[in-house]
């Protein structure tokens, strides 16, 4: 009888047991299913910091090439032809004038005149490295109206993005005395 007993409690263990062995196999698939979600999750997030990372290095290099410009106007204008004071500003004025690209136009789609000195093509060609950017995409306005701008350069620098069908732009302006 002590036999039958042992035996009887053996098989209720072993139909216990083979349950038990069913649930880890669900929770060993339910922890895979969640480190899987959690390694995709990292990924992704990978992707965004390096998205982000290009659109910084994008907004600098627009930032060095608008910064450039005015760099150059501010070298390369004659300060010393003339005279008298006005003669100086009237010189100073017409030497900005070179500067001018693409003054008419808005949204980084402009139109006008193209700059052919030689500051100016060599960082409209420099400018052309941006992602998508064009000529016709960048604008340096020059307002030598002593009312209004006083020897204003406003550079614009557009480019646009694979990702984004929106032209990014960086706007810097400068006064050249």
């Amino acid at each position: 009888m002590l036999m039958m007993k042992m035996s009887q409690a053996s098989r209720t263990q072993g139909r216990r047991s083979r349950r038990q062995g069913g649930m880890f196999l669900i929770e060993c698939l339910v922890a895979i299913l969640l480190f899987a979600i959690g390694v995709l999750g990292i990924v992704g997030l990978n992707a965004v910091a390096v998205a982000s990372q290009s659109d910084a290095q994008y907004r600098s290099e627009a930032a060095n090439l608008a910064n450039r410009v005015a760099q150059e106007a501010w070298l390369n204008v004659d300060r010393i032809t003339g005279p008298t004071p006005a003669a100086r500003a009237t010189s100073l004025r017409t030497a900005l004038e070179k500067f001018r690209h693409q003054p008419s136009g808005e949204d980084c789609a402009f139109s006008g005149t193209a700059a052919t000195a030689a500051p100016m093509t060599g960082w409209l060609v420099d400018a052309r490295k941006l992602p998508g950017a064009t000529a016709a995409m960048q604008q340096v306005l020059v307002d030598t109206d002593a009312a209004t701008g006083f020897n204003k350069v406003t550079v614009t620098v557009c480019w646009q993005v694979p990702t984004n069908p929106v032209p990014r732009r960086h706007v810097f302006a400068a006064f050249v005395n």
